[in-house]
């Protein structure tokens, strides 16, 4: 056995435990006997440990690149690496799945707490506090299962006695179990964060949420009304009753994404990776390349803006970009760790109904002039943070005069959302001191790169992970979520209203004066005639990009196939109905060698 250290979301107090990763073959689970649930401790470190698994998973590489690739809105960047994931070309279950171990693991602990945490020594209100956490937990990882791989193993006792045999249940009982587990944990649940269970673990209007969630999906796996009605009623329930839960939409969408409101009232429900560098497995300064719960959540869509900024790039003949020159920039906090690893969806289709237009600007954010989710959600400004001194006779240098540029003060790089004649290196016939990349010259290593998860707290160790929490569930998407009940039972006006709360928001710039913002906000004013399932879809863009949701929104919606078949070149070709569900691991394959074999998903 082996000494593991224990964190839990936003406050939990660290905990020892003893375990070993793998028991079960087919179900990894901690190595945890029945009586260490026999104490208050022992239920909490149980609690604390599947928290602590969470991190292992959101804002992590592989992770990360399974809940986003192979979707509208992401291809490869120019350091994707495997094309797989992207593609779907060669997907099988030996090049995915990384939380599927994890899940069972902590399914497992979890249902020890459940089993065995019935009866310790706790106030009544406390005990059902603890068990209630468990079941949201529980629920939590199986929502993530079901709607990944469909029917997958149900289990809901504490497994102690090694067995190589395994088999999957209907994804129809899954959704009872989850529906079950958090309809109780919500009725135990505080509104609001209580100790121990500070900052952002799940509480009442969490539990509702993922409720509602699970409802909707259901909803639209067998087209059950009901299901639909039922998520739209949880929604409105936590809107109507926000005050009560301490929760609220900042007025300013880019607020959301400051750090020092990470925790604030639009945040339910984070992944915590604190900032003790213990809990984060990795030495400050040394410069962690992932893996053991980091958080690099930060810099996967970021370009190489220090490699790839040369003060004298050109357009070659062929009106591509080539990068040339003293690079502008140099590496900083502000600006982040270029991982390169994607990129957002901005390729333009060459023939069809989609010629010359992409994704990215073209149907997500259209109206990016009175729209503040593309300005805050992106990085286009890159402002110098060296001194450059480029002569009037250097190699490419068109603009016939030198320079020096002023740390602070000149841009570097300009990636404007529209076509600037003269580009890269004039604006119309005005010379530009740093260089000017508009869409056409965007290519898989320069691109607007996502700027909500930054973290400039790195200061001098700013290769280091993260320490910001990855935030999984925003009060916004209650609003989105009960619109798309609402749009699905029927009640488009209803849909409507939900989406029009967000979209206002959305209007608020506080560069603008009252009157400006009045008007911002009558424009993003949407009717009930114009709700449909693919406006949904792209304001759930524009809302959360980037933000770990796509793949299972598009699942959810049955919208995959098509949606990359309008949108993704490299993957429109690849992708199969058979799709919508992930490949079992082969790992889990391997080990069921008693009884029937474990069967892998069709298509794979």
């Amino acid at each position: 056995m082996k000494s593991i250290k224990i964190f839990a979301t936003a406050g939990i107090i660290a905990l020892l435990s003893s375990g070993c990763e793998k028991v079960l073959e087919e179900h990894p689970q901690s190595q945890i006997v029945p009586s260490y649930f026999n104490s208050p401790s022992g239920v909490l470190g149980g609690i604390a440990g599947v928290y602590n698994d969470i991190r292992s998973q959101w804002g992590t590489e592989g992770f990360t690149v399974e809940m986003q690739a192979g979707t509208d809105e992401f291809i490869q960047g120019l350091s994707a690496g495997t094309p797989i994931p992207y593609t779907y070309n060669g997907l099988n279950g030996s090049n995915f799945g990384s939380a599927w171990g994890i899940a069972f693991q902590d399914i497992n602990t979890l249902n020890g707490v459940l089993q065995y945490g019935q009866t310790i020594d706790l106030p009544d209100a406390t005990r059902k506090q603890y068990l209630a956490q468990a079941k949201f937990l529980r629920a939590f990882w199986y929502f993530y299962l079901v709607q990944t791989w469909g029917d997958v193993p149900l289990h809901t006792e504490f497994i102690t006695v090694p067995s190589q045999a395994a088999s999957r249940q209907p994804a129809a009982q899954v959704y009872e179990l989850i529906i079950k587990d958090l309809t109780e944990a919500a009725a135990d649940l505080p509104n609001q964060p209580t100790a121990p269970f500070l900052g952002k673990a799940a509480t009442k209007p969490v539990a509702q949420f993922l409720l509602a969630k699970a409802y909707l999906t259901r909803g639209w796996l067998n087209n059950t009304a009901a299901d639909f009605t039922q998520a739209a009623a949880l929604c409105d329930d936590i809107i109507a009753n926000k005050s009560a839960h301490g929760l609220d939409l900042w007025q300013d969408y880019g607020d959301a994404f400051v750090p020092a409101n990470d925790y604030g009232k639009e945040t339910m429900f984070v992944s915590d990776h604190v900032l003790d560098p213990k809990y984060g497995y990795y030495s400050v300064g040394a410069a962690a390349g992932g893996g053991a719960a980091q958080n690099l959540s930060p810099w996967f869509t970021n370009w190489n803006y220090p490699n790839n900024s040369g003060i004298n790039s050109i357009k070659n003949a062929a009106g591509a970009f080539v990068n040339n020159g003293t690079s502008g920039m140099i590496r900083d906090s502000y600006y982040g760790r270029p991982y390169i690893r994607m990129r957002p969806n901005s390729d333009k289709w060459p023939t069809g109904p989609r010629a010359g237009k992409n994704y990215f600007l073209d149907q997500a954010f259209t109206t990016r002039d009175v729209d503040s989710r593309f300005a805050n959600s992106f990085y286009t400004v890159y402002i110098s943070n060296t001194a450059i001194t480029n002569a009037a006779d250097a190699a490419n240098n068109t603009r016939g005069i030198g320079y020096t540029t002023v740390v602070g003060r000149d841009t570097a790089v300009w990636l404007p959302d529209y076509e600037v004649p003269g580009a890269p290196q004039f604006i119309g016939s005005r010379p530009f001191k740093g260089i000017v990349v508009p869409p056409s010259l965007w290519n898989n290593g320069i691109f607007p790169a996502l700027k909500k998860f930054m973290d400039p707290s790195r200061g001098a160790n700013f290769n280091d992970p993260s320490t910001r929490p990855c935030v999984l569930y925003r009060f916004s998407d209650v609003y989105m979520t009960g619109a798309e009940a609402h749009f699905k039972a029927g009640d488009a006006a209803k849909a409507a209203a939900l989406i029009n709360v967000v979209r206002q928001r959305a209007a608020f710039r506080k560069s603008n004066t009252t009157a400006q913002n009045a008007a911002a906000a009558t424009a993003m004013t949407i009717t009930a005639a114009e709700v449909t399932l693919d406006f949904i879809l792209d304001e759930r863009s524009r809302e959360f990009f980037g933000e770990w949701q796509r793949w299972h929104d598009l699942v959810r919606t049955r919208s995959l196939v098509r949606r990359v078949q309008e949108w993704n070149q490299e993957a429109a070709p690849y992708v199969k109905d058979f799709n919508m569900l992930r490949p079992i691991p082969q790992s889990q394959i391997d080990r069921v060698v008693d009884g029937p074999a474990f069967p892998q998903n069709s298509g794979y």
